[in-house]
């Protein structure tokens, strides 16, 4: 086995909406990571064939152990190979390989972030590392401000859906946008965000919060791009993002 790779087994598993599924890992000797950080999975047939996806990691920054469990939650990708297996097939008790935790920029620390409010900016399954870092806010008791938004095409899309509202219980501020259709109790019409809504929703530029975008690429630049228009120094917004652009 290539150096950097372990095999982990999955322990748990619940599915998180209609087309995602959370994984719980065990990982042997895991190195710890940081909330936003993501580790490679790798899938090898009978015929050797393999194939490797990348998956943020939703469990809370960790530090190094034995054996640790590592939760993702997998989106499933129309036609996805990996996606697909990981979502139906993989059963409790099943190996795969890991290799992780990857990367060291898109990442918040109550540490070394101390002091500066956080603004958490999720298209669909891109709220998966911004849960890493709302739950290492909790465990470690920190009362760094947090706001969130969250944009998704339909109710059921939603992720963490009852994690999010708990979230409120320790001050987090979250507001949904829905771009294709919205619940009868919808503050807004679906649609995608606006320049308005980021402003009134997000925190204000001079106060320089770390800002954190995942998702789609197409909604990762667009955000992106509105929350420097509204002032914010791009070297504060920081972006994590995937897969074609989608709205």
């Amino acid at each position: 086995m290539p150096s950097g790779w372990r095999v982990a087994t999955l322990v748990d598993a619940r599915a998180e909406s209609r087309t995602a599924r959370t994984l719980v890992l065990d990982v042997p000797d895991w190195p710890g990571h940081l909330a936003g950080q993501h580790l490679d999975l790798r899938l090898t047939a009978p015929d050797g064939y393999t194939a490797e996806r990348s998956y943020s990691i939703a469990s809370a920054a960790s530090g190094t152990a034995p054996s640790v469990r590592v939760e993702i939650t997998v989106q499933r990708v129309p036609g996805g190979e990996v996606s697909g297996y990981l979502t139906d097939a993989f059963a409790v008790g099943d190996a795969i390989e890991v290799r992780g935790p990857v990367g060291g920029w898109f990442v918040w620390s109550p540490v070394h972030d101390a002091g500066r409010p956080v603004l958490l900016a999720a298209g669909g399954s891109g709220v998966v590392p911004l849960v890493s870092m709302l739950r290492t806010r909790r465990d470690a008791g920190d009362r760094t401000p947090f706001r969130l938004v969250y944009s998704v095409r339909r109710p059921e899309d939603r992720l963490y859906v009852d994690e999010l509202a708990r979230r409120a219980e320790d001050g987090l501020e979250a507001n949904v946008a829905f771009t294709r259709a919205a619940p009868l109790d919808a503050r807004r019409a679906p649609g995608r965000l606006t320049l308005a809504e980021l402003g009134a929703w997000g925190w204000p530029a001079d106060i320089e919060p770390a800002c954190f975008v995942c998702g789609p690429t197409g909604f990762v630049e667009a955000v992106s791009r509105t929350l420097v228009a509204l002032g914010h120094d791009p070297a504060c917004v920081k972006t994590e993002r995937f897969g074609p652009a989608v709205d």
